[in-house]
């Protein structure tokens, strides 16, 4: 079995900061990428940031200068560091691994089950 738990989410006043962290843990030979997705209410999903196993980041436009993702790959863990929030980025943070499991062949998707980030005006 493989979990990702996400913590780190609540409600800040815009312009205020939130740090976002993701465990992974269970059966894992090695994990790929790490990431965050997103999801406000009546909206689809949509990609916040990835960051590869050897430290490459790629942001969304849209969170570009005021989010920084990063990992301890000793601790199977990926942060997401939010500054300058306004009220438009409040959803449901999602984490993301790509990931291999003991005794599978190759890498799959996996994620966790989300925490609430609010920022009000």
């Amino acid at each position: 079995q493989v979990q990702l738990v996400e913590s780190g989410g609540g409600l800040v006043q815009a312009g205020g900061s939130l740090r976002l962290s993701c465990t992974a843990s269970g059966s894992i030979v090695s994990i790929n990428d790490m990431g965050w997705h997103r999801q406000a209410p009546g909206k689809q999903r949509e990609w916040v940031a990835t960051i590869s196993n050897g430290g490459r980041t790629n942001y969304a436009e849209s969170v570009k200068g005021r989010f920084t993702i990063s990992r301890d790959n000793a601790k199977n863990t990926v942060y997401l560091q939010m500054n300058s929030l306004k009220p438009e980025d409040t959803a449901v943070y999602y984490c993301h691994a790509v990931l291999r499991r003991l005794y599978s062949v190759g890498y799959q998707d996996y994620w966790g089950q989300g925490t609430q980030v609010t920022v009000s005006s």
